[in-house]
C-alpha cells in the first residue's frame, strides 16, 4: 500500500514537475546588473508602448515609433524610418513606417536580425503583449548586450516592423526592398498570441533544421519549450508572423518565439500592460540573451542544412534532439522488442490471449468513450452557453477550467474501465494493446507527421516496464511509476497545449491523450485493486470543475463579453442601417439593433475582411446622417488594343482609417495599380483578384490621410461596377452621433471591423 501511495504521488509530482520547468518563476528585478536582462526594466518601456490602441496610421501609433526611436538613441545606436506602401497576399494594403538600427560587428559576414512590431491590432487592442512585449524584450536585451561593451563578430540589426497585423507589411517592404535584407544570416522574432503561459520556440525554415537546432541547443536558454510536432502543426494553419516573408520571399531561416496562452486577450482592448504574465515576459528574456550572445558570434553562412531533426524538450535534460534518419530504425527496433517481448511474456504465461483480449477491449473502449465525450460534451456546451460564440478566439475566458473538467471525466473513464479488467496477474497483458496502439501511431507519423515521431520514446520505456512486469509477479511500483516518468515530461504538456493553441473545440483531443497517456501507465495502475475509488474521485472533481466553468460563464468586468455595432450609410440609395457581427445581442447593441432585428443577408455579399472569415448577422434601419462623402475622380479613362485602363481616385474628407473596395465576381481585372503597387495575381490565371472572397478585391489601411489611387484595366466591353466602404473608428466618438460608451463588461469584439462609421459608395462604368 505505501509503494503504491508513493508511486501515485510520483505520478502527480511528475505531472506538476513537466508544467513548472516550462515557465521562470520568478522574474529580474530593477537591481539586475546591467549587463543582464531585466523584466522590470523592460516593464518600464512597455508601459509606456502600451498607453492606448496605436495601430497603423493614429496618432499613438506615431507617438509609440518616436518613444521606440528615443529609446534606440538613447543607447547611442543611428536610427532609420524605413516606408513604403507594401500590398499583402491577403489583399491589405498599407504605407508601413519600420524602424531600423544597426551594430557594426567585427566580422563581414551575414547578420544577426531581431525582429518584432511595434503596431496594435485596429482597432481597440492596446497591444501590451502583440507585440509590445517583443519590442521590449528587443530594446531591453539589446541595452544588457551593448552595456557589456563587447563588439559581436556579425553585424546586429533591430527591425521593428510596422503593419504587421494587417498583412505582414513592413517586413515585406524589408526583406524585398531594403538593401540590409540580403545580407541577413538568422532571424530571431518575438511575438504574442495571448498574454501568458510558455513561449513555444517555433523554426521557420525552408530546407532542413539541423543547423538551427544544434545551434540553439549550443545557445542553451535555460527555460527550452520546442518541439518538432508543434512546428509540424503551425505550418498547417493559417497563421503567419513577420518571419513568414524572410523564410518565403528571400529564404532566410529563423526562430520566432510566442507566447500563445490566455488566448481570450489577443487583439483585445484586454492586452494590457497589467495582464501580461511577468513570467513570461522573463521568458522571452531568458530566450533573448542567450541567443544573442551564441549568434552574435557564431557563423550565419553555416545556417543551412539538407537534414532534419526531431527535437522535444525535457526536465534536466532541456532540449533533445536527434536526426530523421532515426525514426525508421528506432521503429523497427521498438517492433522487434514488442514482438520479442510478446512471445517473452507468452512462453512465460506472464501475458495470456484472453487477458490481452480483454485489454483491447477496455483500451478502445475508453478510447473511443473518452473522445467521443470529448467532442460531444463541448457541442452540447456551446448549446447550452450560446454566449461563448461571441468569442472568436475559440477559447473563453474559463477555458482552462473546461480543460481541467475534460481531463478528469477522460481519467474518470479510464479507471472504472480498467477497473472492470482487474486481476492480479493481467497488468502484461493489458500493456499489449496500448503499446501496439502507439507503435502504430509512430509508424503512421514516420511517414505522414515526421515531426512527432518523438513518440517513439514513451514506447521504448513502455516496453522496458512491460520486461519488468513480466519478470516479475510484484514489481517494484516505485520504479515502475519512474519508468513513467519521461512519459508524463513529454506527453502531459500536450494535453494542454493543443485546446490552447488549436481551441476549445479540440477538448477531445486532450481526452485522446489522456487514454494514450494513462494506458500506457497501467504498468503501475495496473495494481490498484480499488481502480473505482480513484475513477469516484475523479468524477467529484469533474462536477467541481463543471460547477466552476457555469459559475464563471457570465460576463464581467475582468471577463468582458465582445459585442460589435457599426453605422453603414449608402449614398447611393440613400439609406442608413446598423449593424452587428454579433449572434447574441445584448442590452447595448439591442438599443439600436432592438429585440426583433433583420436578417444581414444583403450585407452579406460583399464580406468585410475579417481574421476568421466573419459576416454581419443582423441589422436595422438607422437614422439618415449629413456625413461628409468621399469624393470619387475617374482621372483617366483610355482603350487600347481591346483592353479598358481606368484610374480612380477616392479622396476621404472624414480622416477615413480604411477603405473597402469591392466588385461582383462577373467583373474580371487584368491588372490593378493600387497607390503604385500591384496587384497580387494568381499564377494559374491572367486576371488578379480572381478568386476573391465574398466580392473582396483589396482593403486600403489609410496613413496620413493619403487618397486611394486605383489604376484598373479591364475588357473593353465590360460594364465594371465597384463599391468602396469608407470607413472610420469613430462611432462612439463622433458628435453627429450619441452612442454610448460599452458597459464594464463588454469590451469591442475583436477581428471584425467595429465602433465604426462606414459609408458605402458604388461606381459604375460603362
Amino acid at each position: 500500500m505505501i509503494k503504491k501511495a508513493i508511486a501515485l504521488i510520483l505520478i502527480t509530482i511528475t505531472v506538476f514537475w513537466s508544467f513548472y520547468v516550462l515557465l521562470p518563476s520568478k522574474i529580474s528585478n530593477i537591481d539586475t546588473p546591467n549587463n543582464a536582462f531585466s523584466t522590470d526594466r523592460a516593464l518600464v518601456q512597455l508601459k509606456e508602448i502600451s498607453k492606448a490602441p496605436h495601430y497603423l496610421g493614429n496618432e499613438a501609433h506615431a507617438k509609440v515609433r518616436d518613444y521606440i526611436i528615443s529609446e534606440l538613441e538613447k543607447l547611442e545606436l543611428k536610427t532609420e524610418v524605413q516606408i513604403d506602401y507594401s500590398m499583402s497576399q491577403w489583399g491589405n494594403l498599407s504605407k508601413p513606417k519600420n524602424v531600423l538600427a544597426r551594430i557594426p560587428g567585427s566580422n563581414s559576414g551575414k547578420a544577426l536580425l531581431l525582429l518584432s512590431h511595434y503596431d496594435s491590432n485596429p482597432h481597440s487592442s492596446i497591444g501590451a503583449s502583440d507585440a509590445g512585449s517583443g519590442v521590449v524584450t528587443i530594446l531591453e536585451g539589446i541595452r544588457a548586450f551593448l552595456s557589456t561593451g563587447k563588439q559581436p563578430k556579425n553585424d546586429i540589426i533591430i527591425l521593428l516592423t510596422d503593419g504587421e497585423e494587417l498583412g505582414l507589411n513592413g517586413a515585406d517592404i524589408f526583406v524585398n526592398k531594403h538593401p540590409w535584407a540580403k545580407g541577413v544570416g538568422l532571424v530571431l522574432n518575438f511575438e504574442a498570441r495571448g498574454s501568458g503561459g510558455p513561449s513555444y520556440m517555433l523554426i521557420e525554415t525552408n530546407q532542413g533544421n539541423a543547423n538551427l537546432i544544434k545551434g540553439f541547443v549550443a545557445a542553451n536558454p535555460e527555460f527550452p519549450v520546442a518541439n518538432s510536432l508543434a512546428y509540424s502543426i503551425y505550418k498547417m494553419l493559417p497563421n503567419d508572423t513577420d518571419l513568414t516573408r524572410f523564410r518565403a520571399d528571400k529564404d532566410i531561416d529563423g526562430f520566432n518565439f510566442a507566447f500563445i496562452d490566455d488566448h481570450f486577450d489577443y487583439h483585445t482592448a484586454l492586452d494590457t500592460y497589467e495582464r501580461l504574465d511577468r513570467n513570461t515576459l522573463e521568458h522571452q528574456g531568458s530566450y533573448l540573451m542567450p541567443l544573442l550572445t551564441y549568434f552574435a558570434d557564431a557563423d550565419l553562412t553555416n545556417i543551412k542544412s539538407t537534414e532534419d531533426y526531431i527535437y522535444f524538450n525535457v526536465p534536466l535534460f532541456k532540449t533533445v534532439i536527434y536526426p530523421f534518419s532515426w525514426i525508421i530504425p528506432m521503429l523497427i527496433i521498438a517492433l522487434v522488442l514488442f514482438i520479442g517481448l510478446l512471445v517473452y511474456g507468452l512462453k512465460r504465461k506472464a501475458i495470456t490471449v484472453s487477458e490481452i483480449r480483454k485489454g483491447y477491449g477496455a483500451f478502445f473502449i475508453a478510447l473511443l468513450v473518452s473522445g467521443g465525450i470529448g467532442f460531444g460534451l463541448w457541442k452540447l456546451i456551446l448549446i447550452v452557453y450560446p454566449q461563448y460564440n461571441e468569442m472568436l478566439h475559440g477559447f473563453t475566458y474559463n477555458g482552462h477550467t473546461y480543460i481541467a473538467l475534460f481531463v478528469c471525466i477522460a481519467l474518470a473513464i479510464c479507471f472504472y474501465v480498467y477497473h472492470k479488467v482487474y486481476n492480479v496477474e493481467n497488468t502484461a497483458s493489458l500493456l499489449v494493446a496500448p503499446l501496439s496502439f502507439w507503435l502504430l501511431i509512430c509508424a503512421i507519423v514516420a511517414f505522414k507527421l515526421q515531426g512527432a515521431s518523438f513518440f517513439i520514446i514513451p514506447v521504448f520505456f513502455a516496453l522496458l516496464s512491460l520486461f519488468v512486469v513480466i519478470r516479475q509477479k510484484k514489481p517494484n511500483l516505485i520504479l515502475l511509476a519512474l519508468l513513467g516518468m519521461p512519459l508524463l515530461t513529454i506527453m502531459a504538456p500536450l494535453v494542454k497545449m493543443f485546446p490552447v493553441g488549436l481551441g476549445l473545440k479540440i477538448l477531445f483531443v486532450s481526452c485522446v491523450f489522456v487514454v494514450l497517456i494513462f494506458s500506457l501507465l497501467i504498468s503501475v495502475f495496473g495494481y490498484f485493486k480499488h481502480k473505482n475509488r480513484l475513477s469516484v474521485v475523479f468524477i467529484i472533481a469533474s462536477v467541481w470543475f463543471l460547477i466552476s466553468a457555469h459559475t464563471n460563464s457570465h460576463f464581467t468586468q475582468n471577463t468582458p463579453k465582445p459585442n460589435s455595432l457599426i453605422y453603414m450609410l449608402d449614398t447611393n440609395s440613400n439609406t442608413a442601417v446598423w449593424a452587428t457581427y454579433d449572434d447574441v445581442l445584448d442590452a447595448w447593441t439591442e438599443a439600436y439593433l432592438t429585440k426583433t432585428p433583420d436578417n444581414a443577408d444583403l450585407l452579406k455579399q460583399n464580406t468585410i475582411g475579417s481574421k476568421y472569415k466573419s459576416g454581419f448577422t443582423y441589422t436595422k434601419k438607422a437614422p439618415l446622417k449629413q456625413l461628409q462623402k468621399p469624393v470619387i475622380d475617374i482621372t483617366h479613362d483610355t482603350i487600347v488594343n481591346g483592353k479598358r485602363q481606368i484610374a480612380i481616385c477616392i479622396t476621404s474628407k472624414r480622416q477615413a482609417e480604411r477603405i473597402e473596395v469591392f466588385s461582383d465576381t462577373t467583373n474580371v481585372f487584368y491588372s490593378a495599380t493600387i497607390n503604385g503597387v500591384s496587384a497580387y495575381q494568381n499564377t494559374n490565371s491572367e486576371y488578379v483578384f480572381s478568386e476573391r472572397l465574398n466580392n473582396r478585391l483589396f482593403s486600403y489601411f489609410v496613413t496620413d490621410n493619403e487618397p486611394l489611387d486605383l489604376i484598373i484595366t479591364v475588357p473593353e466591353s465590360q460594364e465594371t461596377s465597384l463599391q468602396f466602404y469608407e470607413c472610420t473608428y469613430d462611432l462612439l466618438t463622433n458628435a453627429m452621433f450619441s452612442v454610448p460608451d460599452r458597459k464594464a463588461n463588454m469590451i469591442p469584439k475583436p477581428f471584425v471591423l467595429n465602433d465604426a462609421v462606414v459609408i458605402k459608395s458604388s461606381v459604375t462604368i460603362k
